[in-house]
């Protein structure tokens, strides 16, 4: 069995981030990714201000969310953020949404990022020394 490392973050539904009819726009969906990924970097030791500080920033290269439920306004959402260990050069997440009141699945994707040299944008074909660290004391080498 494969190590695991998660985290969770709930989060309103904000009044601009529906439509007229209280529907909550698809996009705002993977904002809702991105403050799970936030949320889990901030808590685990690896958020973007962390690589930063390193020389290196972190782009989004692919990015997938399948939609099961809408939001609306005025509820709560459960972003559940997993790490996906991996050998290559690249971080990788998971994401689950979920109702917290229901417990209903809203969305469920993942995302791929890339390390950059902050000062030359050169893709890094290897992961980032303290990259490497921080998945060892994590048990991930």
């Amino acid at each position: 069995m494969q190590k695991t490392l998660s985290g969770s973050i709930e989060i309103n539904v904000r009044f601009n981030e529906a439509d007229p009819l209280g529907i909550v726009w698809h996009g705002h969906y993977i904002r809702y990714f991105e403050d799970g990924r936030e949320s889990f970097g901030n808590e685990h030791g690896i958020g973007y201000l962390d690589f930063y500080r390193q020389g290196i920033i972190i782009p989004i290269v692919s990015i997938h969310c399948e939609y099961k439920r809408s939001l609306k306004y005025g509820e709560r959402v459960r972003v559940e953020t997993t790490y996906v260990p991996c050998d290559a050069a690249k971080l990788m997440f998971e994401y689950r949404l979920y109702n917290p009141v229901t417990g209903q699945l809203v969305a469920n994707g993942d995302s791929v990022q890339v390390f950059l040299d902050k000062e030359t944008s050169s893709l890094q074909l290897t992961n980032p020394p303290f990259f490497e660290n921080w998945k060892k004391e994590r048990g991930f080498l």
